[in-house]
């Protein structure tokens, strides 16, 4: 067993991001889409999950502005993405000003860095 795989599904998600792959996991029974990482299928309660390539493509299914001081950073949008296969996770799109995203809107994925740190944030498309 690896040390990502000891740690648990989240260190797995983390590694894939910092080696640039946005991975999801995949119920093996029923062949549904999973997130956020997790050691058992919420849909069949198995341990049959495997790691599977995103495509990165997505929809907008909510969206709020959270307005901060400029010193502060400025205003920034905290949307939650209906990937393409079907979960959902919380994210930011980027590349526009927040009051122009808009529920609906399509997205694509892409990897942002801080440092050490990777993660999942989205564009239009």
């Amino acid at each position: 067993m690896s040390e990502t795989e000891r740690l648990g599904p989240d260190a797995e998600f983390e590694e894939r991001l910092k080696e640039g792959r946005f991975c999801i996991q995949r119920c093996e029974d029923t062949g549904r889409h999973v997130f956020y990482p997790r050691r058992f299928s919420p849909y069949s309660g198995s341990d049959n999950l495997t790691w599977v390539e995103a495509c990165g493509n997505g929809k907008v299914y909510s969206t709020t502005i959270i307005r901060q001081k400029p010193e502060r950073g400025g205003d920034y949008n905290l949307s939650i993405i209906e990937l393409a296969e079907g979960p959902k996770l919380m994210s930011r799109v980027e590349s526009v000003r927040p009051e122009e995203v808009a529920i609906g809107m399509a997205v694509k994925a892409r990897i942002a860095r801080d440092g050490d740190t990777a993660f999942v944030v989205f564009d239009p498309a």
